[in-house]
């Protein structure tokens, strides 16, 4: 048994588990943070995606012993003081989502791509990097609708606060 110890949304967190178990099952069954799901263990689906020490990282592909002591970031984590995430207002607003089983996922990774483009950021754009999160439900139209409006109204609060 390996001790795993983390920053987890703000808080030290620590359990401990096999050396096998990866992110995803540690985040899930010994944190009790739910929100990341497991939707494929190959890396394939998105539904895991957490920030760790900053980046988006799908939390089925490391293990959590390669993990202990980094920041992680879940969407528990996202929001601030009970207000949503600017990405998760946008999803609401713009129904960029549908049963919700990818949809933390997805919005981790739209924050993530929001803060390494910024205004650069484009439907195109949006599209390809969205390739590795898996909706079973929807066409994307309004995930994609959403990251674009919730990047237009983070440039203008970054640009305002400049």
């Amino acid at each position: 048994m390996a001790k795993v110890t983390l920053t987890v949304n703000g808080r030290k967190m620590s359990g401990d588990c096999e050396d096998r178990t990866l992110l995803v099952h540690f985040i899930r069954e010994k944190l009790g943070l739910t929100g990341t799901h497991v939707g494929c263990d190959t890396s394939q689906c998105g539904a895991c995606v957490v920030h760790l020490d900053g980046k988006s990282v799908k939390s089925c592909s490391i293990l959590a012993v390669q993990a202990s002591g980094s920041t992680l970031t879940t969407i528990e984590g996202l929001a601030g003081q009970g207000d949503m995430h600017p990405v998760q207002a946008a999803f609401k607003t713009h129904h960029g989502l549908q049963c919700g089983f990818c949809t933390p996922g997805v919005v981790m990774a739209a924050v993530d791509m929001i803060n390494r483009h910024g205004g650069a950021l484009d439907e195109e754009t949006v599209r390809s990097e969205l390739d590795g999160n898996i909706c079973r439900c929807t066409g994307y139209h309004n995930i994609v609708k959403a990251i674009l409006a919730a990047n237009a109204e983070m440039s203008a609060s970054r640009q305002a606060a400049e």
